[in-house]
């Protein structure tokens, strides 16, 4: 991961225009090709940003200092620089993946252990799918045969939707795997998430922690 610390102005040229002013900011450039820029407010969410597979060109000579990422879409971030104060370059390695809470996991084993609960037909291909920026919960397939990767929350909100959004968009580079279809599951869906998902074509599903642990205690229990 690269950190640079800078005063910069950044534009954005896609579907739409934005123009972020001069000002201090933090620049990060991840070994995925991501690149997003940070204000020190916010919390975690950036001021702007380029998934992957985008590219990163440093400008040289009279375009020294500006730096242009452009998407497979052909979008563009800008990003002037007038100061650098800080530029440093870290090997972070293999992350091992979120460790969810106790209720979080017991969900993912019991869904993947009564994974027609989310629709019949559907077979498991496995657990903690492995992907080259964290494990999708399950993957499975659903009755005709297409691929299905689902996330699972506690709570689902928007950050779970953009969460599976990212694995979505890398599974479906796989022909082995494509097309892959989601589906966004938890104990409570907040309505801006359902929105979200539906919006990116993304299925949601309310999962019953107490059903599903009576699954579990009695095999045979009729509902």
């Amino acid at each position: 991961m690269r950190l640079v610390i800078a005063r910069c102005s950044v534009d954005y040229a896609g579907r739409l225009t934005a123009h972020l002013p001069t000002a201090p900011r933090l620049i990060l450039v991840k070994a995925d090709g991501s690149v997003s820029i940070h204000a020190d407010d916010r919390a975690y969410k950036p001021l702007n940003w380029m998934s992957p597979p985008c590219t990163l060109k440093e400008g040289t000579g009279e375009e020294a200092g500006v730096w242009t990422v452009i998407n497979k879409a052909g979008e563009k971030l800008i990003i002037t620089m007038e100061e650098v104060l800080h530029d440093s370059t870290h090997e972070l390695g293999v992350d091992p993946g979120l460790i969810k809470d106790g209720v979080e996991a017991h969900l993912q084993e019991l869904l993947a252990d009564r994974i027609e609960t989310l629709g019949e037909g559907y077979t498991l291909i496995r657990r903690e799918y492995m992907t080259a920026i964290g494990p999708v919960d399950i993957l499975c397939r659903d009755a005709d045969g297409q691929t299905v990767a689902v996330e699972i929350k506690r709570r689902g909100e928007i950050d779970g939707v953009e969460q599976l959004t990212r694995y979505l968009e890398l599974l479906n580079r796989d022909p082995h795997l494509a097309p892959v279809r989601g589906i966004f599951a938890a104990q409570e869906i907040k309505p801006q998430a359902r929105v979200l998902a539906t919006d990116r074509g993304i299925g949601c599903q309310v999962l019953d922690y107490d059903a599903l642990r009576g699954i579990e205690d009695d095999k045979l229990r009729l509902f």
